[in-house]
């Protein structure tokens, strides 16, 4: 899986979102400015050449959607992130989270109960 372009993960976003749909659908959804309907088209290609998506042909329209859903994506996301600034650290990311996001005690324990339980599902 290769990391997605700004645009590009505009797109899957809203192809996430609405499970398929033409190049027309996807316009529609995103805020003004809206790009130009080529714009999104070969941004949609793209994806396709990448992996992320596919399409079945209906006469000369072609419906989009997703092949690379959202969850493996956000897996693949945070293994970079985790590589990349973390040194493959959780504790360092949660000592990162609670002082960048001064969290109070209360999330934090909130974040110390959900690690637990997750800890317990996999033993």
């Amino acid at each position: 899986m290769r990391e997605l372009t700004k645009a590009e993960e505009q797109v899957m976003l809203i192809l996430w979102e609405m499970k398929e749909g033409l190049v027309k659908d996807v316009i529609d959804r995103m805020l003004p400015p809206k790009p130009a309907y080529n714009t999104v088209s070969t941004v949609i290609r793209v994806l396709e050449g990448k992996g992320f998506i596919d399409h079945k042909a209906i006469g000369n329209t072609h419906i989009y959607f997703p092949i690379i859903s959202e969850e493996q994506y956000k897996h693949f996301a945070l293994d970079k992130v985790m590589n990349n600034y973390f040194e493959n650290s959780y504790q360092s990311l949660v000592s990162f989270l609670v002082k960048e996001k001064n969290m109070d005690m209360d999330e934090l324990d909130e974040l110390i109960k959900l690690a637990e339980k997750l800890k317990n599902k996999e033993s």
